[in-house]
């Protein structure tokens, strides 16, 4: 059997609650994206399993093995779980940067575990193929927009199933459950800039922050849930693009993000600066970086000014928009 996934990629906009006053921490707000996007084919050959890259120069060694690792690991656990003992080539046709801040190892594993799960007919919905594959331990929203795209509110862990402050890599809590998912309007427009800088957090250094910067202050996760209840969720509903930029720009100084933000190299904030100056209503860093978004109804300009923000640091420019549906077996 032959078998073909696409699924989207997601901007991780904020993490809510770092506090846990509540009995929760976590939550989050996101963004299912369509490009960049995955594309990934199964195939029954073999002994154990392989992959393969349709376009290797496309990708550094680093994320040629950070490819081969999470497939391999997913399709293992996958595998395990259904009792299943067969050869699996899978086939990476399309693909996005590993450790962007786009989510492509969650996309990655939920992909592998779909693909495993459908090819023998055995239904099993996205959160419980997070679990099986050990993804969605910090948010939610990746695992969201692999479900049903779309603008994503997710409402964090109870402090009983997770009690410490770390990052998705590390924790073993269910995918988080959705308190809001909205379609997001299409005539908004999304330019991804991403810069060839080093991602400055991941592995053993994030879990470092997380606990080094957690518990984040009361008031701080008081004044970005009334932000995004109040402003943000509101100006989607009601397509108000300046409204839904004021809240993007607003994120950046507030919680964890203010505290994602301040990590990176200045180049980063110069970049946003940039964007903003051009006339993007709301310049915004998905996850911990290095990508950063702009949203706007008009690109033209945006994307004259990111060419121009990256001169002498390289990088590239993707102009993308929402994707309000979630990943697809062709």
């Amino acid at each position: 059997m032959e078998l073909i996934i696409e699924t989207p990629s997601r901007l991780h906009i904020s993490l809510l609650d770092l506090n846990g006053s509540l009995g929760r921490i976590d939550g989050g707000v996101g963004l299912t994206l369509n490009k960049p996007s995955l594309v990934l084919e199964m195939k029954e050959k073999g002994t154990g399993v392989q992959v393969e890259f349709n376009n290797p120069k496309n990708l550094s060694k680093d994320s040629i093995g950070d490819y081969e690792d999470k497939i391999s690991t997913s399709a293992i656990k996958m595998m395990e779980h259904l009792g299943i003992d067969k050869g699996l080539n899978f086939i990476v046709h399309e693909n996005f940067p590993s450790h962007s801040g786009l989510g492509s190892g969650t996309q990655l594993s939920l992909a592998v575990g779909k693909l495993i799960s459908d090819s023998v007919e055995h239904e099993i919905d996205a959160p419980d193929i997070a679990s099986i594959v050990g993804r969605g331990g910090t948010s939610g929203i990746g695992v969201a927009s692999f479900d049903n795209g779309g603008f994503i509110i997710d409402g964090g862990h109870h402090l009983d199933e997770k009690p410490e402050f770390v990052p998705s890599s590390v924790s073993k809590a269910s995918p988080a459950p959705i308190l809001a998912r909205y379609d997001f309007p299409a005539e908004w427009k999304v330019i991804l800039v991403i810069p060839d800088v080093k991602k400055n957090v991941s592995g053993t250094n994030e879990v470092n922050i997380f606990q080094e910067y957690c518990p984040i202050a009361l008031g701080e996760v008081q004044q970005l849930s009334h932000l995004i209840l109040m402003k943000m969720m509101p100006a989607v509903l009601e397509r108000d693009l300046d409204a839904f930029g004021e809240s993007v720009n607003s994120i950046q100084k507030m919680g964890f993000k203010k505290i994602e933000n301040q990590l990176q190299k200045p180049v980063i904030g110069e970049i946003m600066n940039f964007l903003r100056e051009a006339g993007a209503p709301g310049v915004g860093m998905s996850s911990f970086g290095p990508t950063i978004y702009a949203i706007t109804d008009s690109s033209k300009d945006i994307v004259s000014a990111a060419h121009d923000a990256l001169q002498g640091v390289g990088g590239h420019i993707i102009e993308t928009s929402a994707q309000n549906s979630g990943a697809v077996i062709r």
